[in-house]
């Protein structure tokens, strides 16, 4: 009778052990088909062989599908709560929500370096799959590429890092998923940052195929506009959803501490963002070959670099994964593609030279270049925040780190000088801008300016970098306003179309160029809700029940003080706050401090009163009976940020949209058709 009573948890237990087999032995399997891919790749076009590329493509796929089959296993692993998985097990526990419990899937190092490898998988398939009739001389070793990066993270999994890693005994519950990381941010902001990164392996992947081929124009570069534009995207939207997650859930006030996993982060899209400008300088003018495939080169190298960050245990960060014997891995591969890249660039330079050069230092092509300098500016300033402690600590054996003074010291006026070249931009032309005619297109943007920074000065905001980036924005604003303004005029009195027709039609012609402005136009706001931050107000205070206190214009009153258990917390005390403005009450806020299942230090949950003009930004700080020490603080133009992150989106789903009208025109400068 016993045996038929366990019958079934065994039956389980083996389904368990069976779908962690096909997990780990699927691991090893990618690891063949990727190395046979890889290698087949080249051998085929060496050989001119066909059927041999044929083959590497459909291994290729081959490890899409097993490494789609591992994290399958993995997810099945952990929904089932299989705690004998060393992984499930740390990262999950029974009363776990089962969001989070599929979201622990890339929460931990294992998991995330198997999310990476299955990203690729799926990114190197459908590369396959759209270049089937064309670029064939490039493929081979674009699918090399992808297939060798694909092989370093199996090849981790498989002997450092398995997911499937079992213990000796089954636990009766896990660890549970670190309560900072139970925040719905934990859903969306680590696959979009992974998806960025992955995806930029792509255009780096046809760079080198570029250069091992001597293919060097700009097809390669058409070939992966999209794809660079989506990964920058997802970029984008990845470190603007982890901002909003470190602001609503670490409770320290802000969005960006200049933590080296953020600095890590952040370099790729710097230099990223280098690329889509420098990239329009070759189309247009076949200039700067060679900067093009460096900064591509750089944006893959600093992904990983970005990885390595998070995995090697050399910097401490609330974003790392803690101690590891992956970093030096790591290293290895980095100075693998960093030699590879030299060689292959040293070997191309006398073909990579430009056929034009610079016609003016007012010039469209002169400010993008401009533009490249200020970002990879950026980029050095910020690669030195978790670079100087490794190499304070390798030289002197002290662990010095680089704070947020420094960033702040050094960034802030170079960004504000990028600023500035985003509103000169638009007003010159491309090869040159006479002197008369940029001041003619200036003078209207710049009497707004000054008018803006005397209005400024006379409310009270006096010289500072904010003040500088107000009056900044506003020249920014107007000179997007006006090239909206006269080209929908343009387009109206060619047309005969009403005004709005004439914006949609303008916009529809010139994608890029007005997807573009849309795009920075995201920007400025993020640059004036930056600037908010100069006014930030901050209080402590103690309040017994029934008192209350002022800041700024806000009254709020301590009303009543909760505590009781939760499904997934030991205990949650929230405090009920009535907020006041003058004599108008505007909200109820209910900042929380909760102790959660298997850890000893309660963590915050605030509560935020926002709107257009600020945020009203409360934590609650200590508790006791009918007394609570609250934290608040009022924080100027938070929204913008995340409103300037939408706009940015919206510009760049117009970008993505296909311009027939020049993608007929490449295809018939590809077939040599000269249109008559």
């Amino acid at each position: 009778m016993e045996i038929e009573k366990d019958e079934p948890e065994c039956l389980g237990g083996r389904r368990q052990i069976v779908m962690n087999e096909i997990g780990y032995y699927s691991l090893i399997i990618a690891l063949l088909f990727s190395v046979y891919s890889g290698l087949t790749s080249v051998f085929g076009i060496k050989g001119k062989r066909g059927e041999v590329i044929a083959s590497a493509e459909n291994a290729a796929m081959c490890v899409f599908f097993f490494l789609t089959a591992a994290s399958v296993a993995l997810i099945y692993a952990l929904v089932t709560r299989d705690f004998q998985v060393e992984y499930v097990w740390k990262y999950t526990s029974r009363s776990l929500p089962m969001s989070y419990t599929v979201a622990a899937f890339y929460g931990g190092q294992k998991g995330s370096l198997l999310f990476w490898a299955w990203i690729l998988s799926i990114f190197s398939l459908i590369v396959i799959l759209q270049n089937r009739k064309k670029n064939r001389d490039l493929l081979p070793y674009v699918n090399a590429v992808l297939m060798g990066t694909t092989f370093f993270f199996v090849i981790l999994m498989v002997f450092e890092a398995n997911p499937f890693e079992m213990l000796r005994h089954v636990p009766p519950d896990g660890r549970g998923l670190n309560p900072m990381l139970q925040n719905p941010g934990m859903i969306f902001h680590p696959p979009t940052i992974f998806l960025g990164y992955v995806g930029f392996t792509v255009p780096f992947a046809f760079s080198l195929a570029a250069l091992i081929t001597g293919h060097l124009g700009d097809v390669w570069i058409r070939t992966t506009r999209r794809w660079t534009i989506v990964s920058w995207a997802f970029l984008t939207a990845g470190n603007l959803l982890g901002m909003e997650w470190a602001y609503v859930e670490l409770g320290w006030g802000g969005y960006w501490a200049w933590d080296p996993v953020e600095n890590a982060s952040f370099l790729p899209w710097l230099v990223g963002t280098a690329y889509l400008h420098s990239v329009m300088i070759q189309e247009k003018r076949n200039m700067l070959k060679i900067w093009n495939l460096v900064l591509i080169l750089l944006t893959f190298l600093l992904t990983i670099f970005g990885t390595f960050i998070t995995r090697s245990g050399l910097i401490a960060s609330v974003h790392s994964f803690g101690q590891s014997s992956l970093g030096w891995m790591f290293l290895i591969f980095l100075a693998i593609v960093l030699a590879v890249s030299l060689i292959l660039l040293t070997y191309r330079l006398p073909d990579l030279r430009s056929e034009n050069h610079l016609d003016s230092f007012l010039s469209r092509e002169s400010s993008f270049l401009y533009n490249n300098l200020l970002l990879v500016g950026i980029a050095f300033a910020v690669l030195w925040g978790p670079l100087f402690p490794m190499l304070s600590e390798a030289f002197r054996g002290v662990k010095i780190t680089v704070g947020p003074p420094f960033f702040n010291g050094v960034i802030i006026p170079i960004a504000l000088a990028l600023l500035l070249l985003t509103g000169l931009c638009p007003l010159i032309a491309w090869r040159r801008t006479s002197v008369k005619k940029f001041f003619k297109k200036a003078f209207f943007p710049c009497i707004l300016s000054v008018t803006g920074a005397v209005f400024l000065y006379l409310s009270g905001i006096g010289p500072s970098y904010a003040f500088v980036s107000f009056v900044l924005s506003i020249f920014v604003l107007t000179t997007f306003f006006l090239e909206f303004f006269d080209g929908t005029r343009t387009q109206r009195t060619l047309s005969g179309e009403g005004y709005l027709k004439s914006l949609w039609t303008l916009v529809a012609k010139n994608k890029r160029r007005y997807g573009g402005y849309i795009i920075h136009l995201g920007v400025v706001m993020a640059f004036v809700s930056f600037a908010g931050n100069h006014f930030n107000t901050e209080k402590q205070i103690t309040l017994t029940k029934g008192e209350s206190f002022k800041i700024e214009e806000y009254t709020i009153r301590f009303d009543a003080l909760s505590n009781y258990p939760t499904a997934n917390k030991k205990r949650s005390v929230i405090a009920t706050l009535t907020v006041f403005d003058e004599d108008r009450r505007v909200a109820t806020l209910f900042p929380e401090k909760s102790i959660y299942h298997g850890q000893d230090q309660p963590t915050s949950e605030v509560a935020i009163h926002s709107t257009l003009e600020e945020d009203l930004y409360v934590i609650l700080a200590g508790h006791k009976k009918d007394m609570v020490t609250l934290k608040v603080l009022v924080n100027p133009l938070v929204a913008w940020l995340w409103i300037g992150g939408v706009v940015m989106g919206l510009g760049t789903v117009i970008v993505m949209f296909p311009n027939r009208r020049r993608q007929k025109k490449i295809k018939q400068r590809d077939l040599g058709v000269e249109k008559i």
